[in-house]
């Protein structure tokens, strides 16, 4: 592990002042360049698993809110083998109108021998890149080898997102877009072969095999009603008090989540999964380890509720950092 380069505090100098010290930076842009996203799959999968094994320090992630603007919060991971990392994300419906992304977010690295910052990098891509990437990993595991039709809802940053990454674990012939506003779908669909705009989200549902949920939505976006048997469906969305996961269905399938935290409190937890019991969900790490059952047969109905977790943010920033030093990206700056 190559760590922050430490200059010795000189003679004369004040008693433990930490001295200089060079510090990696990485734009949205170098993170980009660096970012494998087949390698980020299976370091999110890798991922999981270490949290499931209670191999991850994943605290839970304080809010501070800001009246009539939006809301920050900090998330905080580390595991062995990775540096303490530390994002603040704030989330700003607001800036849409002004042209500037909702969710801006920085990410730090720190050295888990010192504590001595070895990396600073734009966290705004990596945000949406391991949410998708997180939900594409449950499509990975848990839908039917067979599945051929992937309807995404939402055709915002996760929207985009979504269809990335879906055609990386699955030979999809049809990746179906709904959005609130058809003209954006129309648009998405234009960026993706195989992409086709729905205007109608209940036909777009009632014959996929695999269901991504991507929206802001403040209210269920799908009815429980249209998911067919042998689905699996996936919900990143987090839009309290309600949310776009319609409740009812983690009573008609299979339900996974990121940990069991999943079933605390907003924000914590998943608002759509208030009420419920943490039994009433399975850890994707542990199907994924092999100690829980994930698809038991064709016609189950498969759910991936994700709230978006600090373990992500350490996986795919520990990748971007690693890659980002072989390639040579990123501007060294002294601290």
């Amino acid at each position: 592990m190559l760590d922050a380069a430490l200059t010795p505090v000189t003679k004369g100098s004040t008693p433990f002042a930490k001295g200089l010290i060079d510090v990696l930076t990485l734009s949205e842009e170098d993170v980009k360049e660096s970012l494998d996203l087949r390698e980020l799959l299976d370091a999110l999968a890798l991922g999981f698993k270490a949290l499931s094994r209670g191999d991850v320090v994943n605290p839970a992630r304080p809010q501070l809110d800001i009246p009539g603007a939006g809301y920050s919060l900090a998330m905080s991971a580390w595991m062995p083998g990775m540096h303490l990392t530390v994002k603040i994300v704030n989330i700003f419906e607001g800036n849409v109108a002004k042209s500037v992304p909702s969710h801006l977010a920085t990410i730090n690295l720190y050295d888990p021998a010192t504590g001595l910052p070895v990396c600073i990098m734009d966290g705004t891509y990596i945000t949406a890149v391991r949410t998708s990437g997180s939900a594409v990993v449950s499509v990975r595991a848990l839908a039917r080898p067979d599945a051929k039709v992937a309807a995404v809802i939402g055709a915002g940053v996760q929207g985009h997102q979504h269809l990335t990454l879906l055609p990386l674990v699955r030979d999809f012939t049809e990746l179906r877009i709904v959005s609130k506003h058809f003209a954006d779908a129309e648009e998405l669909a234009r960026r993706h072969p195989r992409a086709r705009a729905y205007a109608d989200a209940e036909e777009a549902v009632r014959s996929s095999d695999v269901v991504c949920l991507a929206t802001h939505s403040y209210e269920p976006v799908i009815d429980a009603g249209w998911v067919r048997p042998g689905t699996h469906v996936s919900s990143v969305g987090v839009a309290p008090p309600k949310g776009e996961f319609p409740t009812e269905l983690a009573h008609k399938g299979r339900l996974f989540v990121e940990s069991k935290d999943a079933f605390e409190p907003f924000p914590v937890g998943c608002a759509e999964l208030a009420g419920l019991a943490a039994d009433a969900g399975t850890e994707l790490g542990d199907m994924l380890l092999g100690r829980a059952p994930g698809r038991t047969h064709d016609d189950a109905i498969t759910i991936y509720k994700g709230m978006g977790i600090a373990m992500e943010d350490m996986v795919a920033a520990d990748l971007a950092f690693r890659s980002a030093r072989h390639l040579g990206k990123g501007t060294k700056i002294v601290l």
